[in-house]
């Protein structure tokens, strides 16, 4: 009872707003069916070999803590942290952001993590994972559905695994097309369903499993980053704020920890099993937020968002206590990313990098 209830909790702290929003990004007729089976159920059903015995309601007790470390391979240095060790192959893991949705598992593991928007203005994530890096508890989640901008972001990685829950039927098509492996629980078995949260706010998978049945994944690659010690010229900046219509993002410096500690939505944002979210680099990239370029509509028959990553725009690199006003470039779908300032690359500190994609 206990989890229904936690779960209850969250969903009465939600403004009208955003409860409405989370109607629309999950489709109102399936949330509302779902929480009163969950209520009913009190429970939650495994997938076979992944039990429903996951992570607990609440948030990891040591939120102070850092990250788990990663486990490097020998030799070399990962083109995605700027960490020694090997290149891995690549799993990326879509991750619901909703408020009902957290705390969430696994993120702190991630290589990097983008932050995109989503309907209703909210945020979700797109974390990419090294084979080498994987969190410890091997799960990530809540995992939700896929959208048209993970494509191109994905692009530039090359040919990986990609997760998530599912896609609305316009889009299925144009992801069996994309040059990924896609990786839905209609086509894998490495998902399952907890009985800490209500449906769809419990859906998990095992990063392993997915590695497993798809070996073919591309390994990390050059994708624009660049690191190294950080330039003259940052603004001491303890604390920098991006936002979406419906959500924000609040990185505040810690000089203990060395990195920005994440609040969403003026939260803390925690996880299960590694305590805040945070990281090292931060980037906000600006860009020319429009609607979706195939013409997909969310429940409502409103155009869904899409995040334009292909061109050129504004950024703010934050690392080290200090903000860097420069810029992005992409002009090729198949290549990186590059992030300048002062006319030079932009140097990230070694680790996790979070990319925000904010509306320009």
């Amino acid at each position: 009872m206990r989890y229904v209830e936690r779960a209850r909790g969250r969903w009465r702290a939600l403004s009208l707003r955003q409860r409405i929003a989370a109607l629309v990004v999950g489709g109102a007729a399936v949330l509302l069916a779902t929480v009163v089976a969950a209520v009913l159920t009190l429970g939650g059903t495994g997938s076979p070999g992944h039990p429903a015995d996951g992570p607990p309601a609440g948030p990891s007790t040591t939120g102070s803590a850092p990250p788990a470390v990663p486990h490097p391979a020998p030799g070399g240095m990962s083109p995605l942290t700027g960490l020694a060790g090997g290149a891995g192959r690549i799993v990326a893991v879509k991750i619901d952001n909703a408020p009902a949705a957290r705390p969430q598992t696994g993120v702190n593991a991630a290589d990097v993590v983008y932050a995109i928007e989503v309907e209703g203005g909210l945020s979700r994530f797109l974390a990419v994972y090294d084979s080498d890096h994987l969190p410890p508890g091997d799960r990530i989640g809540p995992v939700r559905s896929a959208r048209e901008t993970d494509l191109p972001l994905l692009q530039q990685y090359g040919r990986v695994d990609f997760a998530y829950s599912g896609a609305q039927s316009a889009l299925l098509p144009v992801l069996a097309r994309a040059d990924l492996f896609t990786c839905s629980p209609e086509q894998d078995d490495s998902f399952f369903r907890g009985q800490w949260n209500v449906p769809p706010f419990n859906e998990y998978v095992v990063p392993s499993g997915i590695l497993d049945h798809f070996p073919d994944a591309a390994t990390a690659r050059d994708v624009g980053f660049r690191f190294g010690d950080a330039p003259a010229g940052g603004v001491p900046t303890g604390s920098f704020t991006a936002r979406m219509p419906a959500a924000s993002f609040t990185f505040t410096w810690s000089a203990a920890q060395g990195r920005y500690l994440v609040a969403a939505d003026g939260r803390p944002a925690m996880t299960t099993d590694a305590g805040q979210m945070g990281a090292p680099t931060i980037v906000v990239q600006k860009v020319a937020e429009t609607t979706s370029p195939r013409g997909l509509v969310d429940s409502f028959g409103h155009l869904v968002p899409f995040a334009p990553t292909v061109g050129s725009g504004e950024a703010v690199v934050l690392r080290d206590g200090a903000a860097y006003r420069g810029s992005w470039s992409r002009p090729d779908p198949a290549g990186g990313t590059e992030f300048s300032y002062a006319g030079q690359p932009m140097p990230f500190h070694p680790g996790q990098v979070w990319i925000v994609l904010e509306p320009a």
